[in-house]
């Protein structure tokens, strides 16, 4: 049984099969009308899935994505003199900030955390019925250089990770502005170690790699292989360095694919999308452009967004095309046969969830 979510703008594809056939699938449609901005889930806990909206907060699912419940978060900083929300964010009054980003511990499906706009880390010991901020995040000394340009009085959390191997450190990309990681749960934050990027839009690491972080920034491609604390740049044929999604080979750490474009309108923006794939085979290895796969890409195409089940060598895409699968990272890759209406085409998926 595999299940895949695809998060789009105003609403989320829950697709269930009981292989990875293309032509298996059950598309169901849930949260519509809802504005999402990210979806977790866990191998550990395949019936659990985590949903983050701009408007509502969190919503759960603990029956497989058949029905989702609104979790009760109180995310909402507060303003000047104790005012609830940010003004510049346009959220005074708002029931919960924008969530941007949410992961579910590989060690403890128990444990989620969520990111928000303006940028706060959240955590849960209890799958999400309870929630204690993360503090001290606000009070490194870049924060007040962080901003997100569409919105330059605020910033966000984009990405969370948590390291495979140590359920204490927790890495987090700032949009824009920062990448930051906490050794120990929070206690203490380090920020912008040598080589990391600045406008983090995803980050990854490998189950089978101690050390290995992925990032994949606005501002280029960068790795690591001591937890973050120092990180690479290998830029070496990588033609379009606004770097969106990132994933490695599950049966290979050295092999990495990203997504990216020349900017953010030709990433996101659909009557202007330009986006492509690229493929790195090792740490000695340049960046090769994948064309031609069967993966659609280039002139109005946005930016993929990419997930694995952990198999080596199967990925997951979706781009406003609609869903794809390869089996031999990246060489070849079929359309998956989810429901993608014609209307799709038009929306700049927003996450991506594989489950085994």
């Amino acid at each position: 049984m595999v299940t895949v979510l695809v998060a789009l703008r105003d609403r989320l594809l829950v697709c269930p099969s009981d292989g990875i056939e293309p032509d298996r699938w059950v598309t169901t449609t849930r949260l519509e009308g809802s504005r999402l901005e990210c979806v977790a889930a866990a191998p550990d806990a395949p019936a659990r899935s985590v949903v983050g909206t701009v408007d509502d907060g969190l919503f759960r699912s603990t029956d497989g994505g058949e029905t989702f419940a609104r979790l009760e978060t109180e995310f909402v900083a507060e303003g000047p003199a104790g005012v609830q929300g940010d003004e510049g964010n346009g959220t005074v009054g708002r029931e919960s900030d924008p969530v941007m980003s949410v992961t579910i511990s590989p060690h403890d499906p128990q444990v989620v955390y969520a990111g928000t706009e303006p940028s706060r880390v959240y955590r849960s010991r209890d799958g999400g019925d309870s929630w204690t901020r993360l503090s001290g995040l606000l009070d490194l000394p870049s924060a007040d250089e962080w901003y997100f340009p569409p919105r330059p009085d605020t910033h966000h959390v984009r990405w969370l990770a948590v390291d495979p191997f140590d359920p204490d450190r927790l890495y987090v990309g700032i949009e824009a502005g920062a990448f930051v990681y906490t050794p120990d749960d929070g206690d203490t934050w380090h920020e912008r170690p040598a080589g990391s990027r600045r406008d983090n839009h995803s980050l990854a690491t490998h189950p089978d790699r101690e050390g290995r972080l992925y990032a994949a920034a606005g501002d280029g491609y960068a790795e690591s292989d001591d937890g973050g604390e120092s990180w690479r740049r290998p830029q070496a044929d990588l033609e379009h360095r606004y770097c969106w999604s990132v994933v490695p080979d599950p049966g290979e750490p050295d092999r990495v694919m990203v997504s990216s474009a020349s900017g953010a309108s030709t990433a996101h923006t659909a009557s202007r999308a330009d986006s492509h794939v690229y493929r790195r085979d090792g740490v000695d290895s340049s960046w090769e452009r994948l064309e031609g796969r069967g993966l659609p890409t280039g002139e109005g195409v946005v930016r993929a967004v990419f997930a694995t089940t952990g198999e080596p060598g199967v990925v997951f895409a979706v781009n406003n095309r609609g869903l794809f699968l390869t089996r031999d990272f990246g060489d070849s890759w079929e359309r998956v046969g989810v429901d993608w209406p014609d209307g799709f085409e038009d929306q700049t998926p927003r996450g991506l969830v594989a489950l085994p």
